[in-house]
């Protein structure tokens, strides 16, 4: 039937632009996208031991706050899909649409920081924190120094 489609203008066949600008995604999919938003979630947010993988309904337990508002509920059906993926005759039944919507929206938010931004604010985090403590460091030598009078 594909065949037939092809041949076919779009025009003149009602299915036309449906069935040939279908997601080639299927259930099997499904662990492999919440896998991925598991690992963007983590590397972005936090919440893992090091070498732990958590699946995406845990990750959302423990930092799902932190993602924006518009974004949490597309997360909790692919966390959902994720859990029924395990069962073929049921998995079979998802909406592979929305779901590859809801992935690609996850995506894109959770990606564009990539690890080297990630890397520089860690690191510019430090940085920072270690210059706030010698400041306080520094204002306590100089109080102590007063109160004895050596200034």
């Amino acid at each position: 039937m594909v065949l037939i489609l092809e041949r076919l203008a779009p025009s003149r066949h009602p299915d036309y632009p449906a069935l040939m600008n279908r997601d080639t995604h299927c259930f099997e999919d499904v662990p492999a996208m919440a896998d991925e938003i598991s690992r963007l979630m983590v590397a972005r947010f936090g919440g893992a031991r090091r070498g732990e993988r958590p699946r995406l309904h845990v990750m959302l337990r423990r930092r799902g706050g932190a993602l924006p508002a518009k974004l949490r509920k597309p997360a909790r059906k692919l966390a959902e899909a994720d859990l029924i993926s395990a069962q073929p005759r049921v998995a079979r039944q998802l909406d592979m649409a929305s779901l590859s919507n809801a992935h690609a929206a996850l995506v894109a938010h959770l990606r564009p920081l990539g690890q080297l931004g990630r890397w520089r604010g860690r690191a510019i985090s430090f940085a920072a924190s270690m210059v706030f403590g010698l400041l306080v460091l520094a204002a306590v030598v100089i109080w102590v120094m007063l109160r004895r009078g050596h200034l």
